[in-house]
């Protein structure tokens, strides 16, 4: 059954630059990355399915609900029930604790008071982090700061995950790591995962990959490999 429907995309940056996206569908609890050269859009299309960017023409749908028609107050409530994000640089509050900026999340999706800080202590312990708590940004290394945004990001229990470039600046060892996390975290709340990225580890980790940007007159807008 498709949660996600994309199509006809298009999305203008200035007077210039006009990018146009492939139209695809995704299912519940599916997991897939967007590919593509530097510069094709993949990042913009991460933030016009999260309702940060609102595109120029076309339609995304999410369970039924035309999300690119929504005011901004009502992509913002879009986003504040059904998505989790994972930035790039992770944009945690270099100020505030772990629980802290977990907490920031939850507040953001409604919930406060001891239930969030309960379920802020609960997801950061899943997720390897329950002795580290207290420390800020500053005081984690890079991919303990990535676990403090994944948990942010899942701690509401959003329906879609998103994530871009989960890999990008971690060495192979700790990229495995990262994305075995990031993958295993979808498949057990059961939540639908879209990844962007450049890097062939993560690539060969999805089933389905989508790729953005110019193409070729001979091929499909969408390139879908199913992976040995």
């Amino acid at each position: 059954m498709t949660q996600l429907a994309v199509q006809n995309l298009t999305y203008r940056h200035g007077p210039e630059v006009a990018l146009t996206f492939p139209s695809f569908e995704v299912g519940k609890g599916e997991q897939l990355a967007l590919i593509g050269p530097s510069g094709a859009g993949k990042t913009t299309l991460l933030h016009l399915i999260a309702g940060l960017l609102r595109p120029e023409s076309g339609q995304i749908r999410f369970d039924g609900q035309i999300i690119s028609a929504l005011s901004e107050s009502g992509r913002d409530a879009y986003r504040a029930r059904s998505v989790g994000y994972v930035f790039q640089d992770f944009h945690l509050m270099p100020g505030y604790s772990a629980l802290e900026n977990v907490l920031l999340g939850l507040g953001l999706s409604g919930m406060r008071g001891p239930q969030a800080r309960e379920r802020a202590a609960e997801v950061l312990s899943e997720l390897g982090l329950g002795a580290r708590l207290r420390h800020t940004p500053r005081q984690l290394s890079t991919g303990e700061r990535q676990r403090v945004a994944l948990a942010r990001a899942v701690a509401h229990r959003p329906a879609l995950l998103l994530a871009d470039e989960p890999t990008a600046h971690l060495d192979r060892a700790r990229g495995v790591q990262a994305l075995k996390l990031l993958q295993d975290t979808a498949a057990v709340l059961g939540v639908t995962l879209i990844v962007v990225t450049h890097d062939p580890l993560v690539m060969d980790a999805f089933g389905r990959l989508i790729e953005v940007g110019a193409v070729a007159p001979h091929r499909s807008p969408e390139q879908t490999l199913v992976l040995a």
